[in-house]
């Protein structure tokens, strides 16, 4: 990222501030709805997927950082009525379903990291992004499509696995299995896990493969997706304490934007 000017530095800096507040928001989408916009200014994925990469681990871990401070605030308080002491409860996980999961994705996950397997990009890219449009549909519409095969759900997250492994814009096929069997008061936090250990996997592959990592850029990137960061917070708790289907709503509509953009981006509409 050298030699851009005072406009393209701006630029990256909101797109940025603007991926923080998706991936705080919603838990995902900080990746697949600021790349596109991202490589209409330096067309190389490559410069900015290590930055997208570590702000995903740093911010999520701040995320489980406040929620352990709040849960020990609440025992200290009331140490009686606290309720449920576990890390889970803190930190807002399921653990079970997380680790069920990632025992489908991590083997399609390494495949598509090692580029052992290689799919037409862009007839696999449309077919994903018209399945995820239809869960979308139905999340907006309240009558989500329901996974009623295990195979199916087992098959969107292995699916997922490797399209993360490969382009870490996974999440369109991961969220309709999580969001299926997960309350929505964990959903985020238990995909912030998710996508941090498969994220920690691809930040380890651009180490051994010498890709550069940004790391001076940190420097100026880190305090523009804090700002998201916070707004997204907010956001976020208005959305889990919301009545009726508003949280799924939003997911729907941020899931439609998601393969949009993705559609988009196949066509060439991005470059």
């Amino acid at each position: 990222m050298e030699n851009l000017s005072l406009v393209q530095y701006v630029a990256i800096g909101l797109i940025f501030a603007w991926s923080g507040f998706v991936r705080t928001g919603l838990g995902f989408g900080g990746a697949v709805l600021s790349l596109p916009f991202l490589l209409l200014i330096v067309n190389d994925p490559l410069v900015f997927l290590p930055l997208i990469a570590a702000h995903l681990i740093f911010f999520s871990s701040l995320v489980f950082l406040r929620n352990w401070q709040i849960h020990r605030k609440t025992l200290s308080a009331s140490p009686e009525t606290a309720g449920d002491r576990s890390l889970s409860a803190a930190l807002g996980i399921d653990w079970n379903y997380l680790w069920s999961a990632m025992k489908v994705m991590i083997i399609p996950k390494l495949i598509g990291i090692i580029g052992l397997v290689t799919l037409p990009a862009d007839v696999m890219s449309i077919f994903i992004f018209v399945i995820i449009s239809a869960y979308a549909v139905g999340y907006i519409v309240n009558r989500p499509i329901k996974l009623r095969s295990k195979w199916t759900e087992r098959g969107l997250l292995a699916l997922g696995g490797y399209i993360s492994g490969s382009s870490l814009t996974g999440a369109p096929l991961i969220i309709p299995p999580f969001a299926q069997n997960v309350a929505k008061a964990q959903l985020r936090n238990t995909l912030f896990v998710n996508w941090q250990i498969l994220t920690a996997l691809k930040l380890a592959s651009f180490v051994v493969l010498g890709v550069n990592l940004q790391l001076i850029h940190h420097l100026w990137l880190l305090p523009c997706a804090f700002v998201g960061h916070v707004i997204g917070e907010r956001i976020h708790q208005k959305l889990v304490q919301a009545e009726g289907g508003s949280f799924f709503r939003v997911l729907g509509i941020a899931l439609l934007v998601v393969s949009g953009v993705g559609l988009l981006k196949t066509f060439g509409v991005f470059g």
